[in-house]
């Protein structure tokens, strides 16, 4: 059987189990378990109604405990065992792990991801919306600067390549130095600022996904309030500040945790660029380190990676309701 053939079957079986499911759930809930001709209908019908949405979510909840929550429960118990998974070592792998000076240079390099990353990509997101909107030609320099985000990661890093090559005839900055007769150097092999020079690639990237944004929120803000506060005499610098960057604070929140989920799942850039080396590494590359050598310590890598991104997840629900 082809694969188009097995695709099409496994679609038209998946839709019409769904439909085939719902349909016979809905008569079994109402004529067999609370039929409405009973002497006690309305309590029946109530009773139905009360539990009818759990059955439509079963199918979803199903879904999530096979694919999200067995998953998340197997690789914590896996990472309680040694590489070839026949023995027991509790949180060994955990303690080992922390004790390496590997794992804690990776912890840091991710707070600096976490912390510069999304700040820069919403700082200059913003200022570009704010600057492009007041200009005839605005949106072609929105265009220009949004067209970083079609590029893959790997692509990215690739061009960037180029930038910090330490061949002066070939690297923009090393061109810049050569001019003005500084020797040339490797930006990637620079202790600690060699991470920032990293994180400007997704920076660089991530800012036209925060104009966007934040350019729309921006002329989504009432002209009386702008009209207002001119009358009353507040310079450009207070409109903005007073006026329009809390009345989108909001939005700037969503941009800022999105680019923070996505910097917390990044590892081709890091990987592409020096591969981990020179103090560059990140928690996912500290995982493929382990990933096809040592399961157990692979797996109690992701599960901390995990740890860090729950609290940003919940904060992230809290924040959306709070916009409800």
């Amino acid at each position: 059987m082809s694969p188009i053939v097995q695709g099409i079957l496994t679609i038209i079986i998946g839709v019409g189990g769904c439909i085939g499911y719902f349909y016979a759930s809905n008569i079994l809930l109402d004529r067999v378990i609370f039929p409405p001709k009973t002497d006690d209908q309305g309590r029946n019908i109530r009773r139905a109604t009360m539990v009818r949405p759990w059955l439509f979510l079963l199918p979803a909840i199903l879904a999530l405990g096979l694919y999200l929550v067995y998953p998340v429960v197997g690789s914590f118990l896996r990472s309680l065992y040694n590489r070839s998974g026949e023995e027991f070592v509790g949180l060994g792998n955990y303690v080992q792990m922390f004790s390496e000076q590997g794992f804690r240079v990776a912890l840091f390099n991710n707070f600096l991801w976490v912390v510069f990353v999304p700040a820069g990509a919403t700082f200059f997101g913003l200022l570009v919306a704010q600057l492009t909107d007041r200009l005839k030609w605005g949106n072609i320099a929105k265009s220009l600067i949004f067209m970083p985000m079609a590029i893959s990661f790997v692509g990215a890093s690739l061009i960037w390549k180029f930038v910090y090559a330490a061949d002066p005839d070939i690297g923009i900055i090393n061109a810049i130095r050569d001019y003005f007769g500084a020797a040339p150097v490797d930006p990637m092999q620079i202790p600690f600022w060699n991470n920032f020079f990293i994180m400007f690639i997704m920076v660089w990237m991530q800012t036209g996904f925060a104009m966007v944004i934040l350019s729309a929120a921006l002329r989504g803000i009432p002209e009386e309030t702008i009209e207002a506060a001119i009358i009353d005499g507040a310079n450009p610098f207070q409109i903005f500040f007073r006026i329009k960057v809390p009345q989108i604070a909001g939005t700037i929140v969503v941009v800022w945790t999105t680019i923070t989920f996505l910097t917390l799942k990044v590892f081709d850039i890091v990987y592409t660029m020096t591969g981990g080396n020179f103090d560059t590494e990140i928690l996912p590359s500290y995982m493929m380190d382990y990933m096809f050598r040592d399961d157990g310590r692979a797996t109690a890598v992701a599960f901390v990676i995990m740890v860090i991104v729950t609290p940003v997840m919940i904060w992230n629900i809290r924040q959306a309701r709070r916009e409800l």
